[in-house]
């Protein structure tokens, strides 16, 4: 007989694959709900519809006007207030449940190899590090539905979650979503650069740099084209404005 009632641990690991599942492409028959239905002994449609539940908290998705599904249990709202904004923890703890559901080791169940490093803190950092990491990255390119935020480029394999604020400035959001824009290799590296800048307004702003430029091809179809036109917006996980502030005001190359 299929349990009915969920624990706290299975709701952790739900919310950490509604971060990861853009919330439109959520389905029973989607791949990753599917997956991770199997590591919960779980069926899609009940992982799906905890999906959904997670839906209807979520205040970026009530502004577009998505409400999720409209019952719900206590237990999503505990998890969400306590892990919602608490990302690092969220991120780390749900990636440990998720390996212990699977009797494994948790650079295991993530693909990490750590061949040339000892037992002891040094590994441990390095794969929370990386466990963080690999979060961030889909819970970025997941609520920006694997495209690129400036260009629409949809081959994830050229896609990059780029920090507004770099990991080692802010430690505090280094996996935080609303920290993130999905962009193509490119662009990251000119965002990274300070030769391109989102406003908090949600426009691209091209830096004087290019200039020198101008008469590069390459340059007005991959830069100038998109001056101050609107990025992509993502499902989730909105860009916060602190943050693209700090970027124009700090990083970019007026």
């Amino acid at each position: 007989m299929l349990r009915t009632n969920w624990t706290k641990e299975e709701t952790i690991i739900a919310f950490n694959v509604y971060c990861k599942v853009p919330f439109k492409a959520s389905s029973k028959t989607h791949p990753i709900i599917i997956a991770y239905a199997k590591i919960l002994g779980r069926t899609p449609s009940a992982l799906n519809m905890k999906i959904g539940n997670f839906g209807r908290l979520d205040p970026e998705l009530k502004k577009q006007g998505i409400t999720g599904l409209t019952n719900g249990s206590k237990l999503e709202e505990e998890v969400w207030n306590e892990f919602n904004g608490d990302w690092e923890r969220l991120s780390y703890e749900s990636e440990e449940l998720i390996a212990k559901f699977q009797n494994r080791k948790i650079e295991e169940s993530n693909g990490i190899v750590l061949q040339d490093l000892p037992e002891g803190k040094d590994r441990e950092a390095v794969v929370k590090t990386r466990v963080n990491q690999s979060f961030f990255r889909s819970a970025v390119l997941s609520s920006y539905n694997l495209r690129c935020c400036i260009t629409g480029l949809s081959i994830p394999d050229l896609l990059v979650a780029s920090h507004i604020k770099p990991w080692a400035i802010d430690q505090d959001n280094r996996t935080n979503p609303r920290n993130g824009l999905c962009l193509n290799a490119i662009h990251d590296k000119a965002f990274d650069l300070g030769y391109i800048t989102v406003t908090p307004e949600y426009r691209v702003l091209v830096s004087d740099y290019f200039n020198d430029y101008a008469d590069d091809i390459a340059v007005t179809e991959l830069f100038y084209k998109y001056q101050s036109r609107p990025i992509f917006l993502p499902d989730k996980f909105l860009p916060a404005k602190e943050f693209l502030d700090w970027h124009m005001n700090s990083v970019f190359k007026k």
